[in-house]
């Protein structure tokens, strides 16, 4: 693991902006032809897998922005529908240079009935964003694994942040691979995808 990397907030913020970095260029292949595709998420194309990657964008850049998650998404706008693939790379710019702001202070975000550690947001938010960006990847055919150094650190915090039983209906059940799988195939395969 890479020292730092995974733990406090300097290194999950790391993980994050490393992630996002990851899924941009995943993104970079997207295009309106490629929308309709499967992806690893069961019953969801491109298209939609992109729209709920950009709304996770939105709901994260809320809780940093404002101190808390409201219960219910905001509606969509017309440029997520649009152009999903454009969205989210409008989203996660946001989402960086909110995180890089001095002004963003809140260190404990508001979620529905709980509380959660920036730090830990950043890392959930990390996990969601790269693992999203490896579905993207996969749906263009590119099958561009996620960076060794970051598949590693998200795989070390992904059990604190994902249930170990009942996980659905946000994840499917982890899937087996072989003991010498890269951390980028460990990962997938730790939240139900197959490698």
């Amino acid at each position: 693991m890479t020292p730092g990397a995974s733990g406090g907030t300097t290194g999950r913020i790391r993980l994050l902006e490393s992630a996002i970095g990851y899924a941009l260029a995943a993104t970079e292949a997207v295009t309106p032809e490629l929308l309709p595709r499967p992806t690893p998420c069961r019953e969801w194309d491109l298209r939609m897998l992109l729209r709920h990657a950009s709304e996770s964008l939105a709901a994260i850049h809320e809780g940093i922005n404002a101190g808390c998650i409201g219960r219910y998404p905001a509606r969509e706008d017309a440029g997520v529908i649009s152009d999903p693939a454009g969205a989210f790379r409008e989203r996660a710019g946001q989402l960086l240079d909110t995180y890089a702001s001095p002004g963003c202070q809140h260190e404990v975000i508001h979620i529905a009935d709980g509380l959660l550690a920036r730090n830990l947001m950043a890392g959930a938010g990390a996990l969601e964003i790269a693992v999203h960006g490896w579905d993207v990847s996969r749906a263009c055919g590119h099958s561009q694994p996620i960076p060794r150094a970051l598949a590693a650190d998200l795989l070390a915090m992904a059990p604190l942040l994902v249930p170990g039983r009942n996980r659905r209906p946000l994840f499917a059940e982890p899937v087996s691979v072989p003991p010498e799988a890269d951390p980028s195939d460990r990962l997938a395969a730790f939240l139900g995808r197959r490698p």
